[in-house]
């Protein structure tokens, strides 16, 4: 019986480029349906060859690729092509047809499908209006903006209604505000449609905007993976932790050291990150703090944010008091759950 839980399931696939430069290590990865599921990494580390892999676009050199319980890897050429019908692919440059409108390039799919001109009419028709395009039907991608373009890629990667859609850096060649209404637009589309979405990127935000669960890559191999909002909160290797400290940073202003009081005599002075999620995102742990401990704690920044509807915080604070007060604390914040890092001075630019 297949697994009607498991949209995508890899199984130590190994994929070798001319000169021996292993794109993909050993690459195992199973992502739930239903789910938004992002991968992450930087240039080279492989993640686009993997989204390639889900569909065959590239051809692992060994190792299984089972989508929707069929293994691809065994279907012959006519039921590789039906099943590769339920995989709409989303592009980072679009790929559209410069002498097609929005609707022949929506259309295109449906044509080669051999469906009926009146099929595809109403079907363009339904697409151009789902992704907020019913007005632009006639126009040219060079009369359309970056985010209607994309908007155009998304539509015509949803013709043959599938059941997965893969996003290859389907946001980097936007602007900011127009990468948020396309991850709103596909965050919406899944929920609309039952969607599952495999989501390639290099950037962490696009992670935390709208994904359930991410993979870290590097060099080919997955290095930490697991549910938004545990691998941001705690990530565990460094390369993730880098990933993360680009959104919610890690060190502290050379100017803002300089501004902060000296310790006093007897007194050490610590400068932390403290992160408040879940359930500690609610604890008044400085004042406890200051009051089990006799230290003082300066606030130097915060900020509150959600992963999904999950709160989490971060607070950079200076902590004056003697070395064992400051290790006592720092103990007993760990012991309720809130994550402590030990900030460093970035050097002035």
């Amino acid at each position: 019986m297949p697994d009607t839980d498991t949209m995508i399931r890899l199984q130590d696939l190994r994929r070798v480029f001319a000169g021996g430069q292993a794109a993909l290590d050993g690459v195992s990865l199973t992502v739930p349906a239903g789910r938004i599921f992002g991968v992450v990494g930087r240039s080279g580390a492989g993640k686009s060859t993997l989204l390639r892999c889900v569909n065959l676009l590239e051809r692992p050199d060994s190792g299984r690729v089972s989508v929707a319980g069929a293994d691809l890897l065994a279907l012959d050429r006519t039921a590789l092509s039906a099943a590769r019908g339920r995989i709409g692919m989303v592009f980072q440059h679009f790929n559209l047809l410069s002498r097609r409108t929005a609707a022949e390039n929506i259309a295109l799919p449906l044509e080669i499908a051999g469906q009926s001109a009146s099929d595809i009419a109403g079907r363009v028709s339904e697409l151009l209006a789902l992704v907020g395009l019913a007005d632009r039907a006639d126009a040219y991608p060079a009369q359309l903006s970056g985010g209607q373009k994309q908007r155009v890629g998304i539509a015509r990667a949803l013709a043959n209604r599938p059941s997965l859609m893969l996003c290859d850096e389907a946001t980097s060649a936007l602007d900011p505000e127009t990468t948020g209404d396309i991850l709103r637009l596909i965050a919406d589309l899944r929920h609309k449609l039952g969607l599952t979405v495999l989501l390639i990127t290099h950037e962490m935000v696009v992670v935390k905007a709208i994904c359930d669960d991410v993979a870290v890559m590097e060099h080919g191999r997955i290095i930490e993976q697991g549910r938004v909002f545990d691998v941001f909160t705690r990530p565990s290797h460094p390369t993730t932790q880098r990933f993360v400290a680009e959104v919610i940073g890690t060190g502290l202003p050379e100017s803002t050291l300089a501004r902060l009081p000296v310790p006093g005599p007897d007194a050490e002075r610590q400068l932390l990150r403290l992160l408040f999620a879940g359930p500690s995102s609610t604890h008044a742990v400085i004042s406890e703090a200051s009051r089990r401990f006799g230290i003082d704690i300066n606030i130097i920044s915060g900020r509150i944010d959600e992963i999904g509807t999950e709160p989490f915080g971060t607070m950079a604070v200076a902590v004056y008091g003697s070395r064992d007060a400051l290790a006592d604390a720092t103990r007993w914040m760990r012991d309720i759950g809130i994550g402590v890092e030990t900030l460093t001075p970035e050097p002035a630019a």
